[in-house]
């Protein structure tokens, strides 16, 4: 009989199971270590009532109580320190791709209900079924782009006495090859065109000018120059120092991609126009974009907080999700403004 309670007494085992850095449980198995990894996990999971995908790690004496991926229960014995490692899995996200050569309806939509000549720009979201249009109502939203530069820049629509003074060239150029005198419509094309820029790039390379100036005097060939080895040099140069007086325009408002640049932000050794100019890579389309709309550097700071607590709950993916996106423009402007170290990331 003593011989009979002492190999149950042998075969019961305890574990103690970390479900949280701050909760630490005890398990006992009266019928000891089971067989496999699986039938263990299913046991912890009923024990404590775990939901999702988790793992188990054991400390290894051999590597300093380090812990390890738990493969086989022969690794673990009675009263070993079993840890609960929670699987968590990202949202699920369909994305949906537009041609870059598609129009510049991709890029503007239409006004709002109440005003009918009020343009906003846009950038596209993604939806699970089809291609939402985000309106952008607010200014602090312009330099959020989604866009990248396109193979064929899409010309905009002008204002409308511009408009009718370029049909009415354009029919002229065609019949009779004059050229037009563009100097009282000069200053709305090229702030047409500087916005519509604007919208992929805040500093356009001179490659990027050039697209712009070829697909204007393809659209509108009425201002093409006579002389010029390309017919749109001049456009291009134009451009160059419209878009100075634009960024410069900006700047003055508020934009965080152009404040990063201005001199009062730069060393003393730096103050300097075209010097170490902070810009987007290529393939960067939200470089430096300004913060939500009503909030500031501490509302967002205290929201980080609030996320170093939300990463230790599980299942909750969906907020981490939301606080991550809120977040991203105080995580940018530290990255840019003050280049920390990569040990300090």
């Amino acid at each position: 009989m003593f011989s009979l309670i002492d190999t149950l007494m042998s075969s019961q085992v305890k574990l103690r199971i970390i479900l949280q850095d701050h909760e630490i449980r005890k398990l006992d198995l009266p019928h000891g270590i089971p067989d496999t990894v699986d039938e263990l996990e299913s046991i912890v999971r009923e024990k404590f009532g775990l939901d999702g995908k988790f793992t188990l790690h054991y400390k290894d004496a051999d590597f300093g109580e380090e812990y390890f991926s738990l493969t086989s229960t022969s690794d673990i014995k009675d009263k070993d320190t079993i840890k609960v490692v929670h699987i968590v899995e990202p949202p699920a996200v369909t994305l949906t791709f537009t041609d870059v050569d598609s129009s510049i309806e991709s890029v503007l939509v239409t006004s709002l209900p109440n005003s009918e000549n009020s343009v906003h720009p846009a950038s596209s979201s993604c939806s699970s079924g089809s291609q939402d249009t985000l309106i952008l109502s607010s200014p602090e939203r312009v330099t959020q782009r989604t866009q990248r530069w396109p193979t064929k820049f899409p010309v905009p629509t002008f204002a409308y006495n511009t408009e009718l003074v370029l049909a009415s060239g354009n029919e002229a150029f065609k019949k009779d090859g004059i050229q037009l005198s563009f100097a009282t419509i000069l200053s709305d094309i090229l702030e047409k065109l500087a916005e519509s820029i604007f919208l992929y790039v805040a500093y356009p390379t001179s490659a990027q000018l050039n697209d712009v100036a070829e697909a204007l005097i393809q659209k509108h060939p009425c201002l093409k120059e006579p002389g010029s080895y390309n017919g749109c040099y001049g456009w291009q140069q134009r451009l160059k120092y419209k878009m100075a007086g634009y960024r410069s325009k900006l700047r003055g408002l508020g934009c965080p991609e152009l404040d990063v640049n201005s001199l009062k932000k730069k060393q003393a050794h730096e103050k300097a126009p075209a010097k170490n100019i902070k810009k987007p890579k290529r393939a960067e389309v939200n470089y430096l974009p300004p913060h939500p709309q009503g909030e500031t550097e501490g509302t967002l700071e205290h929201v980080r907080l609030e996320l170093l607590d939300e990463v230790k709950k599980r299942n909750n993916s969906l907020v981490i999700s939301e606080k991550m996106a809120k977040t991203f423009s105080i995580r940018r402007q530290e990255v840019v403004n003050e280049a920390p170290p990569i040990s300090d990331l």
